[in-house]
């Protein structure tokens, strides 16, 4: 299997400019992306066992790993909720897998988003990690828009070594991720 595009792109440009940008003294501190985290919450699961199996098998064919369900921690009455109970689905990428994810995010599925301007910048928590939201879950062509019951979005959270948001804007901008606002 060829190495994926996005890590030797990241071996070869993006470590030596990072470097350059924040004077790192070690290539080591150069951040890096640990892995990505595709989440999907499916609140209609509670009346409705098989949804979180259709919400597994989506994520399994998007990411082209087996997804897990998640279950809920605690009971919550309102929401008719039980504790232990399949909720969601989620998925955790890391190395080869990560990069094939990020390259066909960035340069598939992101731009088939109806009036695409660019995602946000807005999505960092303070500690270098970014989450995004994606609305639908048919903007990947993995997904058959005939066989989907129940149009659904997805968390997809980016976890990277980096110790501030600046660094990690920049680790994603290098690594292709389409920010809305990027100054040149």
């Amino acid at each position: 299997m060829a190495t994926p595009r996005l890590k030797e792109k990241y071996y070869s440009e993006v470590m030596t400019a990072l470097k350059e940008k924040f004077q790192y003294k070690s290539i080591m501190q150069v951040p890096k992306l640990e892995k990505i985290v595709v989440n999907k919450g499916i609140g209609a699961a509670v009346a409705d066992k098989k949804l979180v199996d259709v919400g597994v098998e989506e994520l399994t064919t998007i990411t082209g790993q087996k997804a897990v369900p998640t279950i809920s921690k605690k009971d919550i009455s309102n929401f008719k909720l039980r504790a232990n109970m399949p909720i969601g689905a989620k998925v955790t990428l890391r190395g080869e897998r990560m990069y094939e994810f990020l390259d066909r995010l960035t340069t598939i599925a992101l731009p088939r988003v109806r009036d695409f301007k660019g995602i946000s910048d807005k999505g960092f928590d303070g500690r270098g990690n970014y989450t995004l939201g994606v609305k639908e879950q048919i903007i990947f062509p993995e997904i058959s828009i005939d066989k989907v019951q129940k149009i659904s979005g997805m968390d997809i959270t980016f976890v990277t070594t980096a110790k501030t948001d600046e660094e990690s804007l920049e680790l994603l901008k290098a690594l292709g991720m389409p920010f809305a606002n990027q100054k040149k």
